[in-house]
């Protein structure tokens, strides 16, 4: 089956750096890196196939999304938050889980409406965990090739291509790696640190997650973390289509007490949108304020193949 591409006006290069979210004590700040090097070829080694071809530049968070982020959006809500999302309590600095993809939906959506942008995804409800509609042709932002993300957006959660191409493209040399330290090799496990080809893996369950900005060795485009500590969410379904909002979710990279294969570009597991995963966090992306050029989603070849490969026998198991 043969997917048309049509590419609209490209997005302008964005300003990665510190970005101010929040007000007076409530206030936080985080830093994004700038994936660039747009239309580069895809993947065809990795799950899914292909994956990581991105035809925009765009940025991502540097590192997770910290526990103390969140508890200063709740904070931002005052005393009485619908809209309060649980999280774990193991530190300030460090990863955020036991976030739902909702939850993290909503977290994305404030870091837009607080600093003037539109929301990213279109809740109808007031629960905090309720799964998100789709956006229509007559909406604002509407993108047919992606119903989850309103394209006048500028933060979001990273989609499959987004998240893989900030892992496993090292644009030094324009290849695809196995791991997220720009390497066929497993990288060194270590509990905490900043060592180059290291990732924060193989430990025991009982211990906690490194801080975020402790979180092993950079990727080749200088993100922390992708290979380990805590495993992350998509954006994007598990069939890759995002033409449900009760559809599960992606969940990429390891975390700190599983072994090296969770970290490996052929990895990518799935959870529903209103679990939380004790081992699992996110972290944000940022686009343009032009909207990106058009990426269709795969088409339904794609997905029968995903279906016919076990599927969602690559789901994670909730862990206690």
């Amino acid at each position: 089956m043969t997917t048309a591409i049509v590419l609209l006006s490209s997005a302008a290069e964005v300003a990665a750096g510190m970005i101010t979210f929040g007000v007076g004590a409530d206030q936080f700040q985080m830093e994004f890196v700038t994936i660039g090097n747009p239309g580069n070829a895809p993947d065809t080694t990795g799950a899914p196939n292909p994956a990581g071809g991105v035809a925009y530049s765009y940025d991502i968070g540097k590192f997770e999304v910290s526990e103390d982020m969140i508890t200063k959006y709740n904070a931002n809500f005052g005393t009485t938050n619908s809209l309060a999302i649980t999280q774990s309590s193991r530190g300030a600095n460090k990863p955020a889980t036991l976030v739902t993809w909702n939850g993290a939906a909503r977290f994305v959506n404030w870091l837009n409406t607080s600093t003037g942008n539109p929301a990213a995804y279109k809740f109808t409800t007031s629960g905090v965990n309720d799964n998100i509609a789709l956006w229509a042709s007559g909406d604002a932002g509407f993108d047919a090739s992606n119903p989850y993300r309103n394209s006048l957006a500028k933060y979001v959660l990273p989609s499959y291509n987004e998240w893989y191409k900030a892992a496993y493209y090292n644009p030094n040399d324009s290849t695809y790696y196995d791991y997220a330290n720009g390497s066929n090799t497993a990288p060194t496990a270590v509990a905490s640190g900043t060592g180059a080809g290291t990732a924060v893996y193989g430990l025991s369950f009982v211990l906690p997650p490194a801080d975020v900005d402790q979180a092993g060795g950079l990727s080749p485009y200088g993100v922390m973390g992708l290979g380990g500590n805590v495993s992350e969410w998509e954006e994007s379904s598990a069939g890759l289509v995002n033409n449900s909002g009760s559809s599960a979710r992606g969940i990429r990279g390891g975390s700190w007490y599983y072994g090296s294969s969770d970290q490996s570009s052929s990895t990518r597991q799935f959870n529903t949108p209103d679990s939380g995963l004790n081992d699992g966090g996110f972290r944000v992306a940022s686009l343009s304020s032009s909207p990106p050029a058009a990426v269709p989603e795969p088409g339904t070849l794609l997905l029968g193949t995903l279906l016919g490969l076990g599927g969602y026998l690559g789901k994670r198991r909730m862990k206690k």
